[in-house]
């Protein structure tokens, strides 16, 4: 028995329902697209100098968008790790809408970071404890162990960029700076120029010829592979360890995996440490690897102090075992004044500044300044930090 005047409302079919879900969306994304093509609209160009040194350098932008990454919004508030006027100006150019903000001290910087949605230079348990919605951090430094370790990064989702590759040319040539005056006993003439004597029995000075012997770069990454091709470059047979795999440029002769590298040390005439500071790579030059090495080899540092055992170091330099040791770093760093490695002849010290160059402080801007300028505009990221990687 029909109701007098009702008449039930028909179900949609199943494409009907799909059609409206459809239209639906459409409808949404008419009303988003005006403000995100003005967002982007009002986003400068990259600086065709940044985009020469991504070429150059071969940067790797992430496979991931910043809009797509999980908690990306419209930054509001960025607090960056100087005071230089020029660099905030740099900054504040592809920022518009954006507040960019030296970084205080203390109190106010808490205060700062309350309400930064990312930070540059800055990376610490307490940035971590202040900014509670940090979404992005840049660093001004190829490492980021310190970084990467703090507890609860990872969990935030915060997204970590670096200067990887940036500054493989300095400290590719100040290796090559180190490993030549030690094979020319330059820190031994160094010493006798100051003391006003000149020498003539050099004999036990060990001097050599590098062309033709073998180095072994221990890292092949971005600054190993600089490295390598520069002592190619020098007559030098190269061979080379990486993580990842056993590929590598032409001018490298052979690339080992790293449970290689105690076979691959007894081939080396140089060896010169390139890696990343990992838990897997602390302390790996120690007794058993300066042992393995030729007689009278040299080593190199210029990555991480605490990848070497430096006691273990001092003992081989001693013994003869190793004839020179170029260190631009430490472990303890900064170096105690008492130190024995101060007053060993056959060592060259540099206070962790390899990477120092005006050029590089430039490049080091650009990756900075096109990165900022990514991430306002929802674009991908360069040099994305892998945070269970550590590198």
């Amino acid at each position: 028995m029909q109701r007098s005047g009702f008449r039930s409302p028909p179900v949609p079919s199943r494409s009907g329902r799909l059609s409206r879900c459809r239209a639906h969306g459409l409808i949404l994304s008419a009303m988003l697209l005006p403000a995100i093509a003005e967002a982007r609209a009002d986003a400068p160009p990259p600086d065709p100098a940044a985009t020469a040194l991504i070429t150059s350098l071969g940067l790797r932008q992430s496979p991931v968008a910043s809009r797509d990454q999980p908690g990306w919004k419209q930054p509001k508030r960025i607090v960056v790790a100087t005071r230089d006027a020029d660099r905030l100006k740099r900054l504040r150019a592809v920022a518009p809408g954006v507040e960019i903000l030296a970084a205080a001290k203390g109190d106010a910087l808490a205060t700062q970071l309350a309400t930064a949605d990312a930070v540059i230079g800055l990376c610490n348990a307490a940035t971590l404890a202040a900014a509670k919605q940090l979404h992005w951090i840049q660093t001004w430094s190829v490492g980021v162990e310190r970084c990467v370790s703090l507890p609860g990064l990872d969990e935030r989702g915060i997204v970590i960029t670096n200067m990887q590759r940036t500054s493989a040319i300095p400290i590719a040539e100040h290796a090559m700076a180190m490993m030549m005056s030690l094979s020319r006993a330059l820190p031994a003439f160094g010493r006798r120029q100051q003391a006003g004597k000149w020498l003539e029995d050099v004999e036990d000075l060990h001097m050599r010829e590098l062309t033709g012997r073998t180095v072994l770069v221990v890292g092949l990454g971005g600054i190993g592979t600089e490295i390598a091709r520069r002592a190619h470059g020098l007559g030098m047979h190269v061979i080379a360890t990486r993580n990842s795999s056993r590929e590598g440029p032409g001018f490298v002769d052979r690339v080992g995996l790293p449970d290689e590298l105690l076979a691959m040390a007894a081939q080396a005439d140089v060896v010169i440490n390139a890696v990343p500071l990992t838990p897997a790579t602390t302390g790996i030059f120690n007794q058993a690897f300066f042992g393995a090495m030729k007689p009278g080899g040299i080593f190199i540092n210029i990555a991480r102090g605490r990848s070497m055992v430096t006691d273990d170091l001092v003992a081989a330099l001693r013994s003869g075992s190793l004839s020179g040791a170029g260190l631009d770093v430490t472990d303890p760093e900064p170096l105690p004044a008492a130190h024995p490695l101060w007053t060993l002849e056959n060592v060259i010290i540099t206070p962790h500044v390899a990477s120092e160059s005006a050029a590089q402080n430039e490049r080091y801007m650009l990756l900075v300044v096109e990165n900022l300028r990514r991430y306002i505009a929802g674009d991908p990221l360069l040099n994305v930090v892998d945070v269970k990687r550590g590198y």
